[in-house]
């Protein structure tokens, strides 16, 4: 809100005794005490606000009375009345809050607060940001919706909202007297966040009015032009409205249905939106002649459907089960179009009170039956969902599952923040400036060296609240720093900001780990005799697009020996490196041994697992006829077999899992995680949970950062891939991987 200072020596005589008058004819429901109260706050600010105006040009008293009186409509509390006397006074008062606080209590001196910070946030980032002529129309229209959820975030008292909605529509009200330009400006706001705003929290009559008065400076043209439409006719139609009520007034009396009946009054805006929308001329809309019927329960509603369609011909198309299927914002009722008497289109709406009330008022609606008190733990719940509601991203959604939207939006957590420039971001709850950095380009992330939160230098891991503005301080030549991974200096908060400094790591010396990936593949191409095999085939079997990417994950670590073997294996002639096709033996056909293999034609040969590949259930294996130490079980694609001179290959069984597997297998894994404290308790607590026994455990910890090698007994593939998910999921854990 802005105000202009006029003096005058009588203004302020002459107000008291027009905010007397108020008073006695606004506070009608009120107790005394709450009465006192208004007064109070109307005798603390009548000579803070004597001589200043608004924008609009009418005097503040009077603009924050006129949205106060709104608020009664509305039939709100009295704390919200107070709140909405006071809200200006922050900026004619410096120790307001104590002020405020000692003279009405800390209910009041939020609610005064929270509608000062959305004035402040949606001031500095519709003004200077979002009407920026440099943006893109999506990104606009992303921007007004990042803006409605954030100042719905940064409210915790959903009355804070309801009084800016208020003091929004006094102001279009009297928005005449303000210049062209800051016309416009006010009505571009209002409609693009405050009557979504409204809309989305069910207060019709606020939304109405707020799309109505900002059409009227947004579209002056067509506005007057609809309106005059509607005027002209005003006369037959109201007569022709007179005569339908009174007609199903008669058949509802008839029916034994207790009811109301009233004709509907149509909003220029909704009018002209479905004039737009649908491409239709204002003679064949349906809904401008139109009633609503509200009865005591559902059963009344379908029943008065009934008798509306035996009465009218249905029009196709036109009927909505918005009781069977309410709308997004819990909106309830039937709607139908008929062709009514004379042949004209005539909307009906039926809906209970119950549900009229909830739709006419919306959340307003619970204040005027709370019983006492200040809690409400049903009131605080509708609350807090009607808080995530803004994350919805249509205005109102005509069908769909309420359920799925609550699962879809009610448990996200953000935090919503500003850049300088007025763009507004939104992170994981909890993020840093770090996070906020990433979320804007990588480039930036990489380069931060400090941050500034609404001015103040903060550290790196300060995290970030709404309605905060983030400034990120650079270098022109930066990394990243390791200890942003680290999870217990808390610099990160999300995943994808901690996926791009994974990635700079891993690419930083890219060019020497494709110059030794590339030695190590022409070492295991000579080995294989495949040395004019094509690289780039080789490099799509493992998943590669590129050649380079390929021999740099080589160069890592990232592609282990055996898995280069296969994939050459593969792709050479068979004459080439060829594993010797040994057919696979019938279970029950050959020895079952200790290991719980079936292998063809041995005797009671011992049989082991080999060391080198650690094979376990499914892997396809096969078995190796050593000198001296009967049989040892490999897995086909394991480096020794790949490798295994041709005058040796005879050696080489048939071999297969038979039906009485051994119940474990040892297996090595390998760890790479940031040290920290509690790190191999965790992963010590998660082999006790799964039934893991751990035969062996070897740690080496540098520079932070720890490598841990555990050899462990595993009942197969399933439990080893299950218990590598789990442990990547341990905070701290970088990668996990089966040693071969």
């Amino acid at each position: 809100m802005v105000s202009v200072h006029h003096s005058s020596a009588t203004s302020l005589a002459a107000s008291s005794h027009n905010i007397a008058d108020w008073i006695e004819n606004a506070t009608k429901r009120f107790s005394q005490e709450e009465i006192a109260l208004v007064e109070q706050a109307c005798t603390l600010v009548m000579p803070l606000y004597a001589g200043h105006r608004e924008i609009t040009g009418i005097s503040t008293m009077e603009h924050v009375l006129g949205a106060a009186t709104i608020l009664i409509d509305m039939n709100m509390d009295a704390e919200s009345i107070v709140a909405t006397i006071l809200y200006a006074v922050p900026e004619h008062l410096a120790d307001w809050r104590e002020t405020v606080d000692a003279q009405f209590g800390h209910a009041i001196t939020g609610l005064v607060e929270g509608v000062s910070r959305m004035e402040q946030i949606q001031e500095f980032s519709v003004i200077e940001g979002l009407h920026a002529p440099e943006r893109k129309e999506d990104d606009h229209a992303h921007q007004i919706e990042s803006l409605r959820k954030m100042l719905l975030a940064m409210v915790e008292d959903i009355r804070v909202v309801l009084i800016k909605l208020a003091e929004r529509t006094q102001a279009l009200r009297c928005l005449s007297g303000a210049t062209p330009e800051l016309q416009r400006r006010i009505a571009q706001e209002s409609q693009g966040i405050f009557a979504p705003l409204a809309n989305r929290l069910g207060v019709w009559q606020i939304k109405w009015e707020l799309e109505d008065l900002s059409l009227r400076y947004l579209e002056p043209q067509l506005y007057k032009e609809v309106a005059k439409m509607l005027d002209e006719r005003r006369v037959d139609r109201e007569q022709y409205i007179v005569d339908v009520v009174a007609q199903l007034k008669d058949e509802l009396n008839q029916a034994g249905i207790k009811g109301e009946v009233t004709g509907r009054p149509k909003h220029i805006f909704s009018i002209i939106k479905k004039m737009k929308s649908k491409h239709l001329d204002f003679n064949e809309l349906y809904d401008v002649r139109a009633v609503r019927i509200l009865v005591d329960d559902i059963k009344d509603c379908y029943t008065a459907l009934g008798l509306i369609h035996s009465l009218w011909q249905p029009i196709p198309g036109e009927f909505d089960d918005y009781i069977a299927r309410p709308k997004s914002n819990n909106y309830r009722s039937l709607h139908t179009a008929v062709s009514g008497p004379r042949g004209l289109a005539l909307e009906v709406q039926i809906r209970t009170f119950e549900m009229h009330q909830h739709s006419e008022l919306g959340v307003a609606a619970h204040w005027r039956y709370k019983e006492g008190g200040k809690s409400d733990a049903k009131f605080d719940e509708k609350i807090a969902w009607l808080r995530q509601v803004l994350a919805w991203k249509d205005e109102v959604a005509d069908t769909g599952d309420l359920l799925e939207q609550f699962n879809s939006a009610l448990f996200q957590d953000k935090v919503y923040v500003l850049t300088p420039q007025g763009k507004v971001i939104d992170l994981p709850m909890g993020a840093t400036p770090v996070d906020f950095a990433y979320a804007l380009h990588t480039d930036l992330g990489h380069r931060t060296r400090g941050a500034k939160v609404n001015g103040s230098i903060v550290p790196l891991n300060t995290k970030l609240q709404n309605g905060q503005r983030v400034e990120i301080l650079t270098s022109k030549l930066g990394s990243p720093s390791r200890d942003w991974l680290n999870a217990s200096l808390g610099y990160l908060q999300s995943a994808s900001a901690r996926a791009k400094v994974r990635h700079w790591f891993k690419y930083q010396h890219f060019e020497e780990n494709v110059t030794q990936g590339r030695a190590k593949l022409d070492r295991e191409l000579h080995r294989a005799g495949a040395g004019a095999v094509n690289q780039e085939k080789i490099a799509q079997k493992l998943q590669f697009h590129k050649l380079e990417d390929f021999l740099a994950a080589i160069g890592r670590g990232d592609v282990s020996e055996h898995q280069i073997a296969l994939a050459i294996q593969e792709e050479v002639a068979p004459n080439a490196v060829e594993l010797p096709k040994i057919a696979s033996p019938r279970v029950g056909s050959g020895h079952v041994s200790q290991t719980g293999v079936v292998v063809e034609g041995v005797g009671n040969l011992q049989t082991t697992t080999a060391k080198c590949c650690k094979p376990m259930p499914p892997d396809t294996i096969v078995g190796y006829l050593t000198r001296d130490h009967g049989v040892t079980i490999h897995r086909d694609v394991c480096a020794f077999v790949v490798r295994l001179p041709e005058e040796r290959r005879n050696r080489l069984l048939a071999a297969q899992w038979g039906q009485h597997q051994v119940a474990r297998t040892e297996v090595s894994i390998e760890v790479e995680a940031h040290d920290r404290q509690g790190l191999l308790r965790d992963i010590s607590d998660l082999f006790y949970r799964e039934k893991v026994n751990a035969m062996q455990a070897n740690t080496m910890t540098r520079n932070h950062f720890a490598l841990m090698q555990f050899t462990l007994q595993i009942a197969d593939r399933e439990q080893l891939s299950r218990l590598m998910g789990l442990i990547g999921g341990i905070p701290s854990v970088i990668s996990v991987r089966r040693r071969i």
